[in-house]
């Protein structure tokens, strides 16, 4: 695919669709020229003015002609489809539409633009800010690929990706890793509490925490050992860390509330389907 033909709509762009955008942009999977946002915030389109990008405060400012590849709609559920209409002529035209939205699976924009129409769901995390995202991707049997092609290049760029077969389980990949950073940053939260509790400083609480979290994670990521291994390494007998673990570990209380929780995910996400 040249780069004339990769040309895409980004439409919303909050917090997850800049972050999105900024890996775009550093890696320049897509030119910067070749993409349209689409966002009504003043705000927000003021803090995309060093991007490169073009950017509109609605559909209709869009340039004539425009022949998208791909649009990505990166707006709030609650008004994806109140805005879905005006990019009806880009799905005629032969674009597939990426969502990013929890809970709304392809149907629902089958049901809107046609039964035929080419969808793409992607289930990113916060990390993509900083390329090391998270990205899930489900397409339906429209999808060219291209399309799909293009879809991967772009969520490489946010960090890893990895594809379902199965639109069913976007639930549960929803409730881990879609949610799963705001988990990681309670721990970060609790284990800075804990240290200054401790007596450490502030400043030394929070850098002990982050970075323990970030090497443990990169350690985990790397190394190819299991997790289950790793802390039984790092565990000495009677020591300081089997200590903490004999707290943590009791009655299995951290994994029961993990997946309580992730379940309560997964539920709200099939909800808002």
């Amino acid at each position: 695919m040249t780069d004339t033909q990769k040309s895409i709509i980004l439409v919303g762009c909050g917090n997850m669709g800049r972050a999105m955008l900024e890996s775009w942009v550093a890696c320049e999977c897509v030119k910067p020229e070749n993409i349209h946002v689409v966002e009504p915030a003043e705000a927000l389109r003021n803090k995309l003015t060093t991007f490169g990008v073009s950017i509109y405060s609605s559909a209709d400012a869009l340039p004539e002609g425009l022949k998208p590849v791909l649009f990505i709609m990166a707006v709030k559920p609650q008004v994806m489809f109140d805005v879905a209409p005006d990019y009806q002529k880009y799905v005629d035209g032969g674009a597939a539409v990426l969502s990013i939205a929890a809970g709304i699976g392809t149907k629902r924009f089958e049901n809107a633009y046609g039964a035929s129409t080419a969808v793409v769901r992607v289930m990113p995390n916060t990390p993509a800010a900083v390329a090391k995202g998270m990205m899930v991707i489900y397409t339906n049997e429209f999808v060219t690929e291209q399309q799909s092609a293009l879809v991967e290049e772009l969520m490489q760029a946010n960090g890893a990706f990895a594809t379902i077969d199965d639109e069913a389980l976007m639930d549960a990949v929803t409730a881990v890793s879609g949610s799963g950073p705001a988990y990681v940053f309670h721990v970060i939260e609790a284990m800075i509490e804990a240290g200054i509790a401790a007596g450490l400083p502030d400043e030394t609480a929070k850098l002990l925490a982050e970075q323990t979290v970030y090497g443990a994670a990169c350690y985990a990521k790397e190394s190819g050992v299991d997790a289950k291994t790793l802390r039984e390494q790092v565990t000495s007998p009677n020591g300081t860390t089997a200590a903490a673990l004999a707290v943590l570990m009791k009655d299995d209380a951290l994994k029961n509330l993990m997946r309580d929780a992730v379940a309560a995910s997964k539920k709200r996400s099939e909800e808002l389907g």
